[in-house]
C-alpha cells in the first residue's frame, strides 16, 4: 500500500469527467491519482530538506514500515526531479535480488537488469539495458553495479539521482556488495557516479547486522555504507491528513462520514496509511450498507469494518501476525502482553519492532502498540492455536431470550477451566501468557461473531484488561498472574479493576488470578471463585485459576 500519486495532485473542487471511473481507497501498490483517493505524496516528507540533501550531493536513507506509502513518495520524487529538468532521477525496486541470497553474481545481474528496465520505462533510456546484455556480461560481479552507474552518470551532463527501493530485502554478501560498490563510487560523483543515492526500506541501515559469508564477524550497515549523511523516516498520517483522505470520498460521491466516524477511524488506526485505506474501502465499497451513497458512514459501521478485516485475516494483518513467530518479536511482545517489564531485551530488538511499525514510542518515550487495531490483532492471533484446540462447548451461557447471562458464563468458564485448562495451556505459543490466551480463546467462542472482545495491555501494567460486549451486556475482566516470590495480587488487582470498571461505567466485573507458582495443586483442584467488594464498592467475582 502506498499513499500519493504518480500524477499531480487533483484539486478537490475539480469535477471529474463523466467518462472516468470512480476512484477508490487503495490498499495494493502505489497510488495513482486518476484511480485512487490520494494525498499529495511529497507533503509527507520535508521536501525542502530532501532537495537540500540532493543539492549538497548527499547519500541518505528513507525508511518506514511496510505499506505506509514509501514507493508512492519515491515515484513522486522522481517525477518532481525529472520535471524540474536539473537532474536525471531513476527509481528502481531491487527486491527481486532477494531470491539470489548469497549468490553475488546472480544478485548483481538481477539488480543491473532491474536498473536497465527501469531506465527504459521511466526515462526512455535503453543504454543501461543494452550494456547489461553486452559489455556488462564480462564485468566481475563485485564491480558490475558500479560500472553500470558510471556509464549512466557519464552519459548526460545533468547530475544523476538514484532512488533504490527495498534495499533491506537483500541478504548477506549480496547486500554487502551493493553497499560497498555504492561507497566505492562516491568519490567520483557527480561527473562519473550518481550525485545522490537514496536507499529506501523498512529499517534504518545502521541497525542492520549483515552477516557476510566471506567475513568472520557481522558487518553493520553503518560500516558498509559509512557515507550516509542522514536517515529520514516517513511517518503515518496525522489526524488532519486522515480526515482529508476520507473526505476525498465525500467530495467525489457526496457520501458523508459522521464526525464520530472520522474520529473513530483516526483512533483505531492512529493514521497508519494501509489501515486507514483498508477500513474506508471495507465500509464504502464492500459493506452493502456502505455502498448506499445516500447513507452516512457512522461509527458503528467503522467498527463492523474493523471486525471484518480482522476476521478475514487480510494480508497486511496476516503478515503482521506472522511476525509474532520471530524470537526477537516474541522477546518484546510476550512481556508486553503479560504486563511485565522488558528487562534485558536488547535495544536492537525494541527498535526492530518500531521499524516494523508494530510498536511506537508514546509521548513519554515508552513503547506501546502502534494502534488499537494492532493491539487487537496481536493477542487474537496468538489465541488462534488455543481457539482451534477448544473442545466442543455447549453455549450454556445464553439465557432463554438469547442474551448472555454473566452468572452462567462464569459457571461455564469455571467448568471448562477445571476440565480442560491443564491440557489447553500446551496449545498456546507464548508460555508466559498461556492462561491469558486460553481464556481469550474461550471468550471468542462465546462471542462467536455476535459480540466483541477488546483488550488493554501495556509494558509494566502488571495486568491485561478485557472488555466483552454482547448485546446489551458489557463485562469488564482483569487478568493477573501470581508468580513465585511475589505477594498475592488480589489487593492490587481490586484497585486496578476499580479504575478499569469506572472507565467502562460498570459497578461489577471479574478479577481472574492465574496461579503460576511452582508446586501448586492441579488446576482442577485449585480453581475456585468468590465474591469480593472492591475499594470503590464494586462487586467483583474473583476467580483463582
Amino acid at each position: 500500500m502506498a499513499t500519493g500519486s504518480l500524477l499531480p495532485f487533483c484539486d478537490r473542487q475539480t469535477l471529474r469527467p463523466s467518462n472516468l471511473p470512480m476512484r477508490f481507497f487503495n490498499t495494493e501498490g502505489p497510488n495513482r491519482a486518476e484511480d485512487h483517493y490520494t494525498l499529495p505524496p511529497l507533503s509527507r516528507w520535508d521536501l525542502d530538506e530532501i532537495l537540500m540533501l540532493i543539492e549538497q550531493k548527499k547519500y541518505f536513507l528513507l525508511h518506514a514500515p511496510r505499506q505506509t506509502g514509501k514507493t508512492t513518495c519515491l515515484l513522486a520524487l522522481m517525477e518532481r526531479l525529472n520535471g524540474d529538468g536539473r537532474y536525471r532521477a531513476l527509481y528502481a525496486n531491487i527486491e527481486t535480488a532477494q531470491t539470489t541470497r548469497e549468490d553475488v553474481a546472480r544478485g548483481m545481474a538481477a539488480i543491473c537488469s532491474v536498473l536497465g528496465r527501469s531506465a527504459r520505462l521511466y526515462l526512455d533510456d535503453t543504454r543501461l539495458a543494452d550494456w547489461c546484455r553486452t559489455d556488462g556480461t564480462d564485468v566481475p560481479a563485485e564491480d558490475r553495479l558500479s560500472q553500470l552507474l558510471e556509464l549512466w552518470a557519464a552519459a548526460d551532463p545533468r547530475p544523476a539521482v538514484l532512488l533504490l527501493d527495498e534495499v533491506d530485502a537483500l541478504v548477506g554478501d549480496t547486500l554487502v556488495s551493493v553497499l560497498r560498490q555504492l561507497r566505492a563510487g562516491y568519490t567520483q560523483r557527480p561527473a562519473r557516479f550518481p550525485q545522490t543515492i537514496i536507499l529506501c526500506g523498512v529499517r534504518d541501515l545502521r541497525d542492520y547486522r549483515i552477516h557476510a559469508s566471506s567475513e568472520a564477524v557481522a558487518i553493520t550497515g553503518g560500516s558498509a555504507f559509512n557515507i550516509k549523511a542522514e536517515s529520514l523516516r516517513l511517518g503515518d498520517f496525522s489526524a488532519h491528513e486522515t480526515k482529508a483522505l476520507l473526505e476525498e470520498h465525500t467530495h467525489e460521491t457526496g457520501q458523508l462520514f459522521t464526525p464520530e466516524a472520522l474520529e473513530h477511524v483516526w483512533r483505531l488506526t492512529q493514521g497508519q496509511p494501509w489501515l486507514v485505506n483498508a477500513l474506508a474501502y471495507e465500509v464504502c465499497f464492500r459493506m452493502p450498507e456502505g455502498r448506499d451513497r445516500t447513507r452516512p458512514i457512522d461509527r458503528e459501521m467503522i467498527d463492523r469494518a474493523k471486525e471484518n478485516l480482522i476476521l478475514r485475516r487480510v494480508t497486511h494483518l496476516d503478515q503482521l501476525a506472522d511476525k509474532l513467530r520471530e524470537p526477537r518479536v516474541r522477546r518484546v511482545i510476550e512481556p508486553m502482553l503479560a504486563g511485565t517489564g522488558l528487562g534485558t531485551v536488547p535495544e536492537d530488538d525494541r527498535q526492530y519492532l518500531v521499524d516494523l511499525g508494530l510498536l511506537r514510542r508514546d509521548g513519554a518515550g515508552g513503547l506501546v502498540v502502534a494502534n488499537p487495531i494492532y493491539r487487537e490483532v496481536l493477542p487474537r492471533a496468538l489465541a488462534g492455536g488455543p481457539q482451534d484446540s477448544l473442545p466442543r462447548i455447549s453455549p450454556t451461557w445464553l439465557s432463554a431470550d438469547g442474551g448472555l447471562d454473566p452468572r452462567r458464563l462464569l459457571d461455564a468458564f469455571l467448568a471448562f477451566w477445571r476440565r480442560h485448562g491443564e491440557a489447553m495451556l500446551g496449545s498456546a505459543p507464548y508460555h508466559e501468557i498461556a492462561p491469558h490466551l486460553v481464556l481469550m480463546a474461550f471468550l471468542h467462542r462465546v462471542v462467536n461473531g455476535e459480540g466483541t472482545l477488546e483488550r488493554e495491555y501495556a509494558i509494566g501494567a502488571g495486568r491485561m484488561d478485557l472488555c466483552l460486549r454482547y448485546g446489551a451486556l458489557t463485562l469488564g475482566i482483569e487478568l493477573k498472574v501470581w508468580r513465585d516470590g511475589r505477594p498475592d495480587p488480589l489487593t492490587e488487582g481490586l484497585v486496578q479493576l476499580d479504575g478499569y470498571l469506572a472507565g467502562l461505567g460498570l459497578d461489577s466485573g471479574w478479577l481472574v488470578i492465574f496461579d503460576r507458582r511452582a508446586d501448586q495443586p492441579p488446576i482442577a483442584e485449585r480453581t475456585a471463585c468468590a465474591e469480593e467488594i472492591s475499594p470503590g464498592g464494586r462487586r467483583i467475582q474473583v476467580v483463582r485459576a
